[in-house]
């Protein structure tokens, strides 16, 4: 019976748990973002502080903490700055899901080279972008401007805050001054 109800506890804790916490280093540049279960664990740790308390507490059996929203760390970290990695995943969420050819975002969606790999068109963010299958058909292993298609915004590399601020997204409002969205 204990064990039971043990188990139903840990299920309503679970989510909070694996909630998105914004990592400062210690000059509060943003860093990355984790789960809260990470976050107190820095915290404990003495690694880390929470700067912006959410309005949630995580229960022991003898005492409840607050659920960090962001934390700052105690040591300055020298991370080389953070490349988002190239993925198919990543491109769409850079593109927001939308065809850059059309602007649609309600069909199936895919990956187009901007030079055609038939042309040497290499595989970085500045020539894959998301297109719709009809825009990507149309365009075939040609240049967009020979197929009548024209970009709606050059595609470039995102940077780690820019990614994190318009592709993680803003999980909590208290995030926006270390974002730069205030």
């Amino acid at each position: 019976m204990i064990r039971a109800i043990h188990h139903t506890a840990a299920r309503r804790q679970a989510p909070v748990l694996d909630e998105a916490v914004l990592v400062l280093n210690q000059n509060y540049e943003p860093l990355n973002v984790c789960s809260v279960r990470r976050a107190l664990s820095l915290v404990f740790g003495g690694k880390a502080i929470s700067v912006e308390p959410a309005d949630r507490l995580v229960r022991s059996v003898s005492d409840a903490f607050p659920v960090p929203s962001v934390v700052r760390l105690e040591r300055y970290i020298r991370a080389p700055r953070r490349r988002v990695v190239l993925s198919k995943r990543n491109i769409f969420k850079r593109d927001n899901y939308e065809c850059q050819y059309c602007g649609t975002a309600d069909r199936k969606m895919t990956i187009d080279h901007v030079v055609p790999r038939k042309h040497r068109g290499p595989e970085t963010w500045e020539n894959l972008v998301t297109a719709c299958a009809a825009c990507n058909a149309r365009k075939g292993d040609r240049p967009p401007e020979q197929a009548g298609l024209r970009l709606r915004r050059k595609p470039k590399r995102p940077n780690n805050v820019t990614f994190i601020r318009n592709h993680v997204g803003v999980a909590d409002h208290r995030w926006k001054p270390y974002l730069f969205l205030d």
